[in-house]
Parts: structure tokens; C-alpha cells; sequence
């Protein structure tokens, strides 16, 4: 069959097996060999390369993490439902770790890989998950994207996200309907896809009043309360001109208000305060906090339903949630 390819044995096992990334075109040149050739992959060894062990892998990036946790809450009482173990990684934002965590599941002959948590994406490491992908197909697994954008369409994946720019938007455009222009977005992380999807909503907005997203205001960082405290005390120290802070998460909208009511600034006589992924503590803060509704829960057990249903949809599954936002006290008209 290599002959019949014009390529080397070691291409045409790459291709059967998905192991390794091989040009599309070489790739093509083998499937056809292989159906000129009638070729039958021997069923003893598919069937054993296939073996499952029955269990979900959900790689994340900190499960203390309030936004992870509730994600791999429905994760865990879904693959429980399913009859399957849940096994739960942690790679605190660490690429290289995650990429490891991943071949070390395909090794353990995992029945999907749920990825949830974003990592700044570079085109190597895009590549190297595609190359993945591909790779856990080929074992009788599949790769699940939880909350994450999907990779290129020929991907074998499974991919449940939700309006991550559509809920941005949408606060925004509620922060702008009650009066506000100098809107602080607060937390943006360069090359991490929620990050770009939650600016390109919150610039969409500024657009659509015929606004522009000024530096100043666009203040990068993590998304951590730790950072959120920092950050919005040097917005005080100074002195920016704002009226609003749209958090990128909630965790750092709870270090923005202890920073304001530490420095006597009024929440939201002053300054209004929203937040982003409406978690448990949003409604505990003071004062409450308007945020953009993610459904956690739901994200977890659709990503295991829909992994463990893949045989009906072999080139790909994709489902998009929507998001919406929850109004409370922490936000209001501007002081005149």
C-alpha cells in the first residue's frame, strides 16, 4: 500500500492510526490507496486498539475554581449516570501540561477528554491539538472542548461552548442603556480565547453607540480577585475617569468592589460594578452583583452526553448555550 501511495510505511501507520499529523493531501493519497487496494484493517487489533476503560477525563485548569467546579459538577453526575468514572486533572494553565494530560489519557484508553479553561492558544499548540484529536479518535476516544472554541472543521471533536461574545455584548450594551460610556473592562488576557470572545462583545457594543474602546480602559491582567483588587486600585491612584468596570469574571469583580469600598468609593452611587459567569458568589457580594448568566452545570453534562453519543455524528458535534444577564444591585444610572 505504501508503494501504491507513493509515501512510507510509517505514513501509511500514521494515517491508519492518527498518531501522528500528516499533510492532507499525503493523507488522501493513502485512504485512496487503501480503497483501490480494498484494505481491511485487521478486527482483532482494531478492537483491541478501541478498548475503553469506561472512564471521562476532565482536564481543567484549577477545580477550586468556582467557574470549574460547577462545570465539573455536571461533568461528574453525568458520567456517573452514564455508568462511567469520573477522572479529574489539573494543569493551572500550564499548555505543556495540558497537551501531556491529554496523551497520557489516550493512554489510559479514556472514553473522552473534556477540556475546560482556556490556555493562551499559539499555532504549534493548535496543531499539536488537532494532531490529538486525531490521535484519540484513532483509540476509540474523543476530544470534548467544554466552554472553549473548536478547532478546524475536519476535526474529529466535541465542542460545547456558549455565547461567550453574545453575553458580553449584551452587558455591555445594558451598562450603555442606563447612562454609562467610560466602561473599564477589566482582565483581558492576550491570545485566550473567552478573553478575545468577551472583548470582541464588549467592542461590538461601544460600536453600536458610535463609541471606540479606549486604551486606558482596557486594562490587561488575569482573571483572579487578587488581580481585580490590584488593578482597580491603581485605576484610583490614578485617577482615571470611569463610571463602570465590566469585569471579565466574577472572581475579579469581587476584588474590584472590596478595592472601591476600601477606598470609600460607593457601589453603585459611584461607580457601578458588573461581572461575568453569574457563580454562586455573585449574589453573596455587596452589593449584589449583575452579571452574565453561564450555565455550568449544563455545560458539564452535555459535554459528556454528547461525547458518549459520537458514534451518531463521527465527523464532529457542536452545540452553542446561550448566556443572559442577571440584573442585581450592583450597577445604576451614572451620577449627572
Amino acid at each position: 500500500m505504501a508503494a501504491r501511495a507513493g509515501v512510507s510505511p510509517a505514513t501509511v501507520s500514521r494515517v491508519i492510526g492518527g498518531t501522528y499529523p500528516v499533510a492532507t493531501a499525503t493523507r488522501a493519497r493513502v485512504r485512496r490507496a487503501m480503497r483501490e487496494l480494498d484494505y481491511v484493517i485487521n478486527a482483532n487489533a482494531r478492537a483491541l486498539a478501541v478498548a475503553t476503560s469506561n472512564t471521562v477525563a476532565f482536564v481543567v485548569n484549577d477545580i477550586t475554581g468556582p467557574f470549574f467546579a460547577h462545570i465539573a459538577r455536571g461533568v461528574e453526575e453525568q458520567a456517573t449516570a452514564e455508568g462511567r468514572l469520573c477522572l479529574v486533572c489539573t494543569t493551572h494553565g500550564d499548555a505543556g501540561r495540558e497537551l501531556a494530560v491529554i496523551n497520557l489519557m489516550r493512554e489510559q484508553r479514556a472514553e473522552a477528554v473534556i477540556l475546560v479553561g482556556g490556555v493562551p492558544e499559539t499555532p504549534e499548540y493548535l496543531q499539536r491539538m488537532v494532531t490529538l484529536a486525531h490521535s484519540l479518535e484513532a483509540s476509540g476516544s474523543r476530544l470534548v472542548l467544554c466552554g472553549r472554541p473548536a478547532l478546524e472543521a475536519d476535526v474529529p471533536q466535541t465542542v460545547v461552548e456558549y455565547d461567550n461574545e453574545g453575553g458580553a455584548f449584551a452587558l455591555t450594551s445594558y451598562l450603555l442603556s442606563i447612562g454609562h460610556e467610560r466602561i473599564v473592562l477589566l482582565g483581558t488576557v492576550a491570545g485566550m480565547p473567552t478573553s478575545t470572545a468577551r472583548v470582541h462583545g464588549y467592542e461590538r457594543a461601544l460600536a453600536g453607540r458610535g463609541l471606540t474602546a479606549e486604551a486606558e480602559l482596557m486594562v490587561k491582567g488575569t482573571f483572579t480577585r487578587e488581580f481585580g483588587y490590584a488593578a482597580t486600585r491603581d485605576l484610583l491612584d490614578r485617577k482615571v475617569a470611569f463610571s463602570a468596570i465590566f469585569a471579565m469574571t466574577d472572581m475579579v469583580a469581587a476584588g474590584a468592589l472590596f478595592a472601591l469600598r476600601e477606598a470609600g468609593v460607593g457601589v453603585p452611587d459611584d461607580v457601578s460594578v458588573v461581572g461575568y459567569d453569574d457563580i454562586p458568589l455573585a449574589e453573596d457580594l455587596y452589593p449584589p452583583l449583575t452579571t452574565v448568566h453561564v450555565p455550568h452545570e449544563e455545560l458539564g453534562r452535555a459535554a459528556v452526553r454528547m461525547a458518549l453519543q459520537r458514534s451518531e455524528h463521527p465527523s464532529g458535534q457542536y452545540l452553542k448555550m446561550g448566556t443572559h444577564v442577571v440584573i442585581r444591585d450592583s450597577a445604576g444610572p451614572p451620577r449627572t
